[in-house]
């Protein structure tokens, strides 16, 4: 029978290892098309592929068991489990892939993509540009359809020319850059904060105007610290929430 067959993920050695696996292994789940096998490899196997032992493999694989993402039969193996939603908070350890796992798994819509002028707050991001590349796309949660955000993403021009559409319905931003385009990434800067629908919002969302969203804003830098991306994006104030925990060394 054939497997599916994750992404890969360059570990950080300051991170848990299980946690950045787990993190990967999400991420590719979510993202997953609806063609791709339920199977995963064996615990052998996924080992392997990520570069990290049985013992850790067996503890992500485990956080994802509880999560509900994936279910583990005795001598059948451990599968996918196609109608599972995304239940709990992603934790956010510092992990790109964290980041990737809370924006995937989620219908998406192309609004439309175009350029706009580098000006007033994108200013502050992107000095040396005088237009970036933009990006608006409405998601939805894939059982109900039902619209969860919608995301504005202002991308460098010289990165643009190189991102398809097809992938943008797939991956989310962040995905699409590191995986896709292949940029280093270097950091990302998240910024979460309570506000009201505006009149855009709450048509898109579907929800009543002036009703709570959460408003996200992150900028995701290259290595050197130059601004790759800044997304702005909009949730259902009753359909997301985050929560970051901070680890002793």
């Amino acid at each position: 029978m054939t497997s599916f067959a994750p992404d890969s993920i360059v570990l950080n050695r300051k991170l848990p290892l299980w946690y950045q696996v787990s993190q990967s292994l999400r991420a590719s789940i979510l993202g997953r098309s609806p063609q791709e096998p339920l199977r995963l490899p064996t615990e052998e196997q996924l080992a392997g592929h990520y570069g990290v032992s049985v013992l850790t493999m067996r503890q992500a694989l485990k956080e994802l068991e509880d999560e509900g993402l994936i279910s583990r039969h005795r001598r059948r193996g451990t599968f996918i489990e196609p109608s599972a939603q995304r239940g709990s908070p992603v934790r956010l350890l510092g992990s790109v892939d964290a980041i990737v796992a809370q924006q995937s798994g989620m219908t998406t819509e192309l609004l439309d993509q175009g350029s706009t002028p580098v000006s007033g707050e994108l200013a502050e991001y992107f000095p040396d540009l005088t237009e970036v590349a933009t990006y608006h796309r409405l998601r939805g949660d894939e059982r109900t359809g039902e619209p969860t955000n919608h995301a504005r993403n202002y991308v460098r021009p010289e990165l643009a020319e190189r991102i398809d559409r097809d992938d943008l319905l797939r991956w989310p931003m962040t995905k699409v850059l590191r995986d896709v385009v292949g940029v280093a990434i270097g950091r990302i800067t998240d910024t979460v904060e309570a506000r009201i629908a505006d009149p855009e919002t709450a048509r898109l969302l579907q929800v009543p105007l002036l009703s709570p969203i959460l408003h996200y804003t992150g900028v995701t830098h290259d290595e050197s610290g130059r601004v790759l991306d800044v997304a702005v994006i909009h949730y259902r104030g009753d359909r997301f929430s985050f929560t970051v925990t901070l680890d002793a060394p």
